[in-house]
């Protein structure tokens, strides 16, 4: 997993030039011109142009390796016993209203809810938040326009699943068997299958697992970053062809895990007998699941991608382009303010550098947005 994060330090890089501090002087080098005598890239003159200077949001960021993945982890649990005569396949989503499996030839049917079934339902029976959900589900199907959901078992309850069953093929009753729906949050992406066609399924055994089919990325956070991470910063994803981007935000960060590695390596001598040594490494992660605004183009499920966490954000902020920064013997920086055909050296100080967008955070005497600095030629 590849982890870089940026320091306020740095060489400035950008448009094929490097600004960089050389003793007693301040300029744009060139990068690949001939060396001198001294094995010293001689300076030469660069072309420039100037780039407005900014008042606007800029993000500091850490670098990650992400995946592309889905979101959650489910299990499709039986509540009845019988013969698995057919299963979703994997890959396969499966929505509220569509079946999961079938037992003895009859479908299981997914309907969305957070607590498991565990007992028929029929008109009488006491009031529960099982019939809650059912009748929630009911309704977002379709079936029940005049129904209540109230978690009591009306005659309209039984009336949305009359419908309901008539209009699926299912055994008209007006009650639900246990073993005929299997309740989960989401839809449902299969991912794996537990029990073969034809084998026998026991109630309370795992038929499919699967995780949801809302697209995700995942990302492993090394421990040290958590302080400055947190869930809603925004990311930055660069897609595997290299020029997409997209715009997301942590909605999730897991506990910090460890991992440990040891190896050994061990010697032997006639008179010393064996000696040997062992070193472990430990390196805590924490799962962070990343939400994208929109879909993502050309997905690939666990392809890896760039990833890039906001870990500090300044707003309302005057920037310039990086490229724009020139730095100074002494380890400062200053801008060239261009005012028609005069040029003023302007000393800045540094903030956050958002190499995403290729702007630095300065604040100078005299400096305002609107402004024109110099820049090399081509990176404005």
């Amino acid at each position: 997993m590849a982890h870089e994060k940026r320091g306020r330090t740095r060489s400035i890089v950008a448009g094929g030039l490097v600004v960089t501090g050389v003793a007693g002087s301040v300029g744009w080098l060139v990068l690949g011109g001939h060396p001198s005598s001294a094995g010293t890239p001689a300076p030469t003159s660069v072309r420039t142009g100037t780039a407005a200077v900014e008042r606007t949001t800029v993000a500091e960021r850490t670098q990650l390796t992400g995946t592309l993945g889905h979101v959650g982890s489910y299990t499709v649990t039986a509540p009845a016993a019988g013969t698995l005569t057919r299963a979703a396949g994997v890959g396969q989503v499966v929505r509220q209203g569509q079946a999961l499996y079938e037992v003895d030839g009859s479908p299981v049917i997914l309907m969305y809810g957070q607590r498991p079934v565990w007992r028929e339902m029929y008109w009488g029976m006491t009031d529960g938040p099982d019939v809650t959900q059912l009748q929630a589900a009911l309704k977002a199907m379709g079936y029940g326009q005049d129904l209540t959901v109230s978690g009591h078992f009306s005659y309209e309850t039984y009336r949305a699943i009359y419908r309901w069953q008539e209009a699926v093929g299912l055994p008209v009753t007006g009650t639900v068997p246990l073993g005929q729906v299997v309740f989960l949050p989401h839809p449902i992406r299969i991912t794996s299958q537990s029990v073969l066609l034809g084998a026998q399924v026991q109630a309370g055994a795992t038929v499919e697992a699967g995780t949801s089919d809302q697209q995700a990325v995942i990302v492993q956070l090394p421990a040290a970053d958590l302080p400055t991470t947190q869930v809603g910063n925004s990311v930055m994803i660069l897609l595997p062809d290299g020029h997409t981007q997209l715009r997301g935000r942590i909605t999730a960060i897991g506990a910090a895990a460890t991992s440990s590695s040891t190896s050994s390596d061990s010697t032997s001598g006639s008179s010393a007998g064996s000696t040997g040594t062992s070193s472990s490494a430990d390196q805590s992660t924490a799962q962070v699941t990343i939400m994208v605004n929109s879909s993502i183009p050309g997905f690939i499920d666990q392809a890896q991608v760039q990833v890039f966490i906001s870990t500090q954000v300044a707003q309302g902020v005057l920037a310039v382009p990086i490229v724009a920064l020139r730095a100074l013997p002494s380890g400062e920086y200053e801008v060239a303010v261009v005012n028609g055909r005069q040029t003023q050296e302007v000393p800045v100080t540094v903030g956050l550098f958002d190499d995403i967008a290729g702007l630095a955070q300065v604040s100078g005497p005299g400096l305002t947005a609107g402004e024109r600095v110099e820049v090399p030629s081509g990176s404005a």
